[in-house]
């Protein structure tokens, strides 16, 4: 069973079609569930769509391999949705026995409730090294003592292509194009998510170097601000004309967009085994398959850059996971 929760509309949804459907691969889908539904209740319907040639396909051990038990609990960056509900979450249950759970916000904002204790989680996937530093030394509980970085995403400019903005934004500098009247443009806010902090840099620093203060003005639009785990839903429905994403995101979703010309700005997700994992069996499990081939090419599938091997902060990596943490 996956379960996913966003723990900023407090709804679960739980899906059971798509048992049938992972063993034979999980990929970005088309199915009606894709990640238009973000918010309230992506996850297990979502799961439900996994088909294709994805990261289960890669496992063609995974029935045999399927002796795990109970649940996994993954808090996880909200960029990280799609890659979560349709691929990577239900491959891994298919393939190891465990149930995954999740909680799915901005890095930053789950940082602070696993300081908090809002959250007992297993496992942290972040998308930024700042969040996991968060939580490392005592000062902080110790929640962090190693972290992974995996994988990297560039910052896009997404848009919906059937916006009466979608020809300017294909064709005009994409800092002038979102100063135009009546755009209705979308990030996420810095106080709680990496890719907000990003936003605004992206936009600051443009005005001054391209001589726009109409961007400065946005940066400081709080009503341009919206959770992460909304975003490509409000884009897709067209409540949205254009935002900002990953690359990651865009592909998942399959959101055209445009480079952020004169800015080189980017994700890098993180992952770790948070301390006193409730099942740390299952939590190092997890992170295997994460960081093994079928979690690597469900990742490269939707348009991550991998960080090859991946590159690891701290120390106390358990056993378990040194080969691919090495």
């Amino acid at each position: 069973m996956f379960i996913f929760r966003s723990p900023r509309a407090r709804l679960a949804v739980v899906g059971v079609a798509f048992l049938g459907l992972a063993a034979a691969g999980c990929g970005s889908s088309s199915s009606s569930s894709a990640p238009a539904a973000t918010s309230s209740a992506p996850a297990a319907t979502s799961a439900s769509a996994a088909s294709s040639s994805g990261a289960a396909s890669s496992s063609p051990s995974a029935s045999s391999a399927a002796t795990g038990s109970g649940a996994v609990n993954v808090l996880y960056a909200g960029s990280l949705v799609a890659l979560m509900t349709k691929q990577v979450g239900p491959a891994f249950q298919t393939a190891s026995g465990y149930s995954i759970t999740g909680e799915s916000a901005g890095s930053t904002a789950l940082a602070t409730d696993i300081k908090g204790k809002v959250y007992k989680g297993d496992v942290f996937i972040s998308a930024s090294p700042k969040a996991d530093g968060r939580l490392m030394g005592t000062a902080n509980g110790d929640w962090v003592s190693w972290y992974g970085s995996f994988a990297t995403a560039g910052l896009v400019l997404g848009y919906n292509a059937n916006s009466k903005f979608a020809a300017d934004l294909k064709s005009k500098p994409w800092y002038e194009a979102i100063t135009e009247s009546g755009l209705k443009l979308g990030f996420t806010d810095p106080a709680t998510d990496p890719k907000g902090v990003l936003s605004a840099e992206a936009l600051t620093d443009t005005a001054k170097s391209k001589s726009v203060p109409a961007l400065t003005t946005i940066a400081n639009t709080k009503s341009d601000v919206f959770p992460e785990e909304d975003l490509v839903a409000r884009l897709q429905s067209g409540q949205l004309d254009a935002g900002f994403f990953y690359t990651s995101e865009a592909v998942a979703a399959k959101i055209p967009y445009v480079p952020l010309t004169g800015v080189d700005l980017h994700a890098t997700y993180t992952v770790t085994v948070l301390k006193g994992a409730p099942n740390e069996a299952g939590a190092e499990a997890f992170v295997s398959y994460l960081l093994g081939p079928a979690g690597q090419a469900a990742l490269k599938q939707d348009g991550f850059t991998l960080t090859t091997p991946p590159k690891v902060t701290g120390s106390g990596v358990p056993s378990s996971l040194q080969s691919v943490l090495p």
